[in-house]
């Protein structure tokens, strides 16, 4: 049976759920039907937007851009400080509503998800009586809209949520990609970042359509592997799985959200470098080796993104996931200024399976690895005796 993915986006959440807390006090006003947006300070103009209503958007006013910008646009302009508190308990509701329906469903964020509709799919004539049952529901009961996206894969799904917004159910299934998703600007697809757009306007694609129909190969050359993730993602090639939280807790990973936005590359590599130690660290604490490595990126207006890869033999070495994880973000990175940045391993193995390989790479493997284990096991436990600050590596000083 084909699947169908659901992919649910809370309408501007943080201004949605401030909005319905002020209208529970007896506001008389909502603030989502006035130009209002989350975030900054309007004494020190400092800050960006976080959350926007659809008033504030008709000023041009865009998530993710200063509030001193904002203001210039809108003079009037409403501002709250975000309640990332408040954000948190709205987004429990929304699961546990969900988890009514299904407990296949993969949190992407504080405001989205996927929800595997194929198990439910005979209670409902079909996936867009389900849809709007759902959409319905979190409306009538919490107060808040969303949108839905359907379709057979995550990525088709989640593009399909991002139609005209708020409060509607869109389909994007693969035979609907010519009409509705080819024509878009190639910046509309999802993981375009701008610096990709770039390069590909350079190359006269314009269009989801055109980067569709263009050689692959050719894109590779110019993008390297994320010329052909591009390619794939507009031809609607996607993961289907949803993973849910009890398949997410077979993993070991870490995450930080930074004080200071990373800017550049150097900076995002030492938070990186970081992440691998401690979750190299817990990796051998649990006696593990991982078999995969993924990265997540948070940017600065709290768009997510992620990518995974297979190690070439699973290992617990601060090393190898560091390697590994730069990879990936290489390959990953838009160029914007990120917010959070995050490392998990998954596949796991216990450390002391044998592995099929050759002999030689066995013997490889085995003098790099004992190496890397030695010097890990080193530094846990002086860790472990001293504290994590006990000893580090030279690249993460700040330079004083």
């Amino acid at each position: 049976m084909c699947p169908t993915i659901f992919h649910i986006d809370v309408n501007s959440a943080y201004l949605s759920w401030t909005a319905i807390e002020y209208l529970k006090k007896g506001a008389d006003e909502d603030l989502r039907d006035i130009p209002c947006i989350i975030g900054g300070d309007r004494e020190s103009r400092h800050g960006v937007v976080l959350a926007k209503s659809i008033p504030a958007k008709r000023f041009g006013i865009r998530t993710g851009e200063p509030v001193v910008n904002a203001l210039k646009k809108c003079p009037d302009l409403r501002m709250e400080r975000p309640d990332h508190k408040l954000y948190a308990w709205y987004s429990r509701q929304m699961m546990n509503l969900l988890k009514d329906y299904t407990p296949d469903i993969e949190q992407l964020s504080i405001d989205e998800c996927f929800l595997d509709f194929t198990g439910i799919a005979y209670r409902f004539s079909d996936p867009i009586e389900g849809a709007f049952d759902i959409k319905n529901r979190i409306r009538d009961e919490l107060g808040f809209t969303v949108n839905i996206g359907v379709s057979t894969n995550k990525l088709l799904a989640k593009m399909a949520s991002d139609f005209e917004k708020p409060d509607r159910v869109h389909t994007l299934f693969p035979k609907e990609m010519p009409e509705k998703m080819w024509p878009l600007p190639v910046s509309e697809l999802y993981m375009a970042g701008r610096s990709s757009v770039e390069v590909l306007r350079k190359l006269e694609i314009r269009t989801i359509g055109e980067l569709a129909k263009a050689d692959p190969n050719f894109l590779s050359l110019h993008l390297k592997s994320h010329g052909r993730t591009l390619w794939e993602f507009a031809n609607g090639i996607g993961d289907d799985i949803v993973r849910s939280e009890a398949e997410e807790a077979k993993g070991i990973g870490n995450s930080i959200t930074l004080s200071r936005d990373a800017e550049t590359a150097e900076e995002a590599r030492k938070v990186l470098l970081s992440l691998s130690e401690s979750v190299g660290r817990r990796l051998r604490k649990a006696q593990k080796k991982a078999g995969m490595v993924s990265v997540e990126i948070r940017y600065a207006n709290f768009r997510n993104v992620s990518h995974q890869a297979i190690l070439d033999t699973p290992s617990q070495a601060d090393s190898v996931i560091y390697k590994a994880a730069c990879r990936l973000f290489g390959e990953l990175w838009s160029g914007e200024p990120i917010r959070l940045l995050g490392i998990r391993t998954a596949k796991l193995h216990e450390e002391d399976v044998p592995l099929q390989m050759n002999l030689f790479d066995y013997m490889e493997e085995k003098k790099k690895d004992e190496k890397h284990q030695k010097l890990d096991q080193a530094l846990d436990e002086i860790k472990k005796k001293f504290g994590d600050d006990a000893v580090f590596r030279g690249t993460l000083m700040d330079g004083k």
